[in-house]
C-alpha cells in the first residue's frame, strides 16, 4: 500500500475493529494484509474493552508478584503431567522389556521395535486434528481430558496378552498424548514473556529426567520385590497399572488447577487477570484466537523457519526413538544384568534434568537459546562416540557415554520454546507446533527400526546413525540462528521507514510474526 492511500471501510467491518486501527486503515497508514486479516483480533482484546483499550502501566513489583503466583500454580501442574507422560511413552515399555514383557507377549523378531514405533503412528494420526481442537476448545480442559484418557489407556496395557493387543494400546497412547506437549507449549506462550519461556519450558520438560530416575527406582524395586515374593500378576503389568492410574489422577488435578487463559483463572482476581494479560503484551502474540485463518496456514507452510524446525525434530528424534525404547537393553548389553540395567539407567535422568535446567536458565539469561542448547548436542555426540569406540570390556566408560547422550534433548526443548516465542498468529502457531511434533513422531517411528535384533548387543549401525543425525542437526541449528538474525534486520528496516505507525493494541490483533513489523525473533 502506498503511503497515505485512503481506504473506505464497510460499516459492518468497521464495527469489529478497534477505533485506532479503523482510523489508521482509513488514513492509509496500515499495510494491506493487516487491513485484510486483522479485524478478527485476539481473545485478549476482550479484557481491555472495559478499559477503553489503553495500555495499563505495570510496575516491577506487581509484575514479580504476578509471576510468582503464575509459577506456583502452573509449573507444579505442568511438571506433574510431564512426569506422568514420561512414564507412559519413554520409560514404562523400556523397563518392561527387561521385566518379562517380551516373553509374556511372545514377541519375536522385530515385534518390540514395532511396539516402540506404533506409539508415534497414533501420535501422527491425531496431531493435526488435535492442534485444531486446541485452538477451538478450552486449552486447559482439553489437555486435562487427554491426560486422563491417556492414563486409562496405559493402565489397560496390563490386560494385554499378545502382540496385537499391545499394538492397539500403543497406538491409542500416542493418540492421547498428541495434545499434551503442544497444549503445554501454548499455555507457556499464553502466560509468560518471551524472556521467561525458555526456562519454564525446560523446567516442565525436565520431568522426563525426573521420571527416568523415579521410574527406574520403582521398576527396580518391583523387580526385586517380585523375585522375593512373586505377585499374582507379572511385574511389568504392575508398572503399567501403577503409572496409568497415577497419570489419570494427575489429569484430574490439572483440570481444576490450570485455566484456559488469564480470563478464567480462578486463582487470580479480576484486576490481576487484566494485569496478567498486560504483562505478556511484549510478546506481540496475545492469548489465543478461536477462528481458523487460511492465510496463516498458508504462511506456516511456506515459511522456511517452519521447515527448519520440522527437519530438526525429524532428524534429532531418530536417535531419540531408538535410545528411549532401548536404553535398558543397551545398558544390559554393556555387561550388566536386567535388574542392574533398571537401576543404572537412573543417572541418565539426572543428566537430562541438570542440562535442561542449566540450558534453560542460560538460554534466557544470555538471550541465545540456540547457541546454549547446541552444547548439549555436542556433549551427546561425544557420549555416542565413547559407546562405539571404547573396548567392549570397558563397561563403566561405555555406561558413562550413555549418560552423556541424555544431554541431547536440550535443542529439542529450546526449539519447542522458540516455536512459542517466535511464531505468532494463533492458527500459524498451532500449525507449526503440529508439524514440529509430526516431525518428532516420524523420527521416533524410524528410530527403533535402527536397533535391529541381529546387531545386539552392541547395535553399532544404530550408534553410527545417531552420530550422523546429530551432526546434521547442528547444521540445521546454525541455519535457524542465521535466518532469525536476518529477519530481525529486515524488520528493523521497516520500522525505520518514514511514516511508519505502530498501532495501539497491535500486540493483540492476532497478526503473524511475518506480518507484524514490531515482532522480533529471539535466538
Amino acid at each position: 500500500m502506498a503511503e497515505n492511500e485512503k481506504h473506505t471501510l464497510d460499516p459492518e467491518v468497521e464495527k469489529q475493529l478497534p477505533a485506532p486501527l479503523a482510523d489508521a486503515i482509513k488514513a492509509g497508514k496500515v499495510p494491506a494484509d493487516v487491513l485484510k486479516h486483522s479485524h478478527d483480533a485476539d481473545e485478549a482484546m476482550k479484557a481491555f474493552k472495559g478499559h477503553g483499550g489503553q495500555i495499563i502501566e505495570l510496575d516491577e513489583a506487581t509484575n514479580k508478584r504476578l509471576l510468582r503466583t503464575i509459577d506456583w500454580h502452573l509449573i507444579p501442574a505442568a511438571t506433574e503431567q510431564k512426569q506422568g507422560l514420561n512414564f507412559l511413552d519413554k520409560t514404562s515399555i523400556s523397563y518392561a522389556s527387561v521385566m518379562g514383557l517380551q516373553e509374556d507377549l511372545n514377541l519375536v523378531g522385530d515385534n518390540y521395535q514395532w511396539l516402540g514405533s506404533m506409539f508415534y503412528f497414533g501420535y501422527i494420526a491425531w496431531e493435526y486434528p488435535t492442534s485444531r481442537l486446541l485452538q477451538i476448545l478450552p486449552v486447559g480442559k482439553y489437555s486435562a481430558a487427554c491426560v486422563v484418557a491417556w492414563g486409562g489407556v496405559l493402565a489397560c496395557f496390563a490386560a494385554t496378552e499378545n502382540f496385537a493387543g499391545a499394538v492397539a494400546i500403543r497406538f491409542f497412547l500416542g493418540l492421547c498424548e498428541s495434545a499434551v506437549t503442544p497444549g503445554f507449549a501454548l499455555i507457556t506462550s499464553q502466560w509468560y514473556t518471551k524472556r521467561e519461556q525458555g526456562l519454564r519450558t525446560s523446567i516442565w520438560f525436565s520431568f522426563n529426567g525426573w521420571a527416568q530416575i523415579l521410574g527406574g527406582l520403582v521398576a527396580y524395586g518391583i523387580a526385586r520385590g517380585s523375585a522375593a515374593n512373586p505377585p499374582s500378576i507379572a511385574p511389568w503389568k504392575i508398572v503399567f497399572l501403577l503409572w496409568g492410574l497415577v497419570t489419570a489422577a494427575a489429569g484430574l488435578i490439572f483440570l481444576f488447577v490450570v485455566p484456559d487463559n488469564q480470563l478464567n483463572a480462578r486463582w487470580l482476581s479480576k484486576e490481576d487477570r487484566i494485569l496478567a494479560i498486560e504483562r505478556i503484551r511484549v510478546n506481540q502474540q496475545g492469548v489465543g484466537n478461536k477462528h481458523f485463518k487460511w492465510y496463516q496456514l498458508k504462511e506456516a507452510l511456506i515459511d522456511p523457519l517452519t521447515w527448519a524446525f520440522v527437519f530438526y525434530a525429524l532428524v534429532a528424534d531418530i536417535p531419540n526413538g531408538g535410545i528411549t525404547n532401548f536404553f535398558s537393553q543397551l545398558i544390559a548389553g554393556f555387561g550388566y544384568t536386567a535388574e542392574e540395567s533398571l537401576l543404572y539407567g537412573t543417572p541418565g535422568g539426572a543428566v537430562e534434568v541438570v542440562t535442561l535446567l542449566i540450558g534453560g536458565y542460560l538460554g534466557d539469561k544470555l538471550r541465545n537459546r540456540i547457541l546454549v542448547s547446541s552444547s548439549g548436542l555436542i556433549v551427546a555426540i561425544i557420549g555416542v562416540v565413547l559407546i562405539v569406540a571404547l573396548p567392549l570390556d570397558n563397561n563403566k566408560g561405555r555406561l558413562g557415554g550413555y549418560y552423556l547422550t541424555q544431554a541431547a534433548p536440550m535443542p529439542f526443548v529450546a526449539f519447542l520454546s522458540l516455536i512459542s516465542t517466535n511464531v505468532a498468529g494463533y492458527t500459524k502457531k498451532t500449525t507449526v507446533a503440529a508439524l514440529y511434533l509430526i516431525g518428532y513422531c516420524v523420527g521416533n517411528v524410524i528410530g527403533p527400526q535402527t536397533f535391529r535384533p541381529e546387531d545386539a548387543p552392541r547395535y553399532v549401525p544404530a550408534e553410527i546413525t545417531i552420530i550422523v543425525c546429530w551432526g546434521v542437526c547442528l547444521i540445521d541449528m546454525a541455519f535457524i540462528y542465521v535466518y532469525c538474525r536476518w529477519q530481525n534486520k529486515k524488520k528493523a528496516q521497516v520500522r525505520a521507514q518514514p511514516g511508519y505507525v505502530k498501532l495501539e493494541n497491535q500486540e493483540f490483533l492476532d497478526l503473524t510474526d511475518r506480518e507484524n513489523p514490531e515482532f522480533n525473533y529471539h535466538l
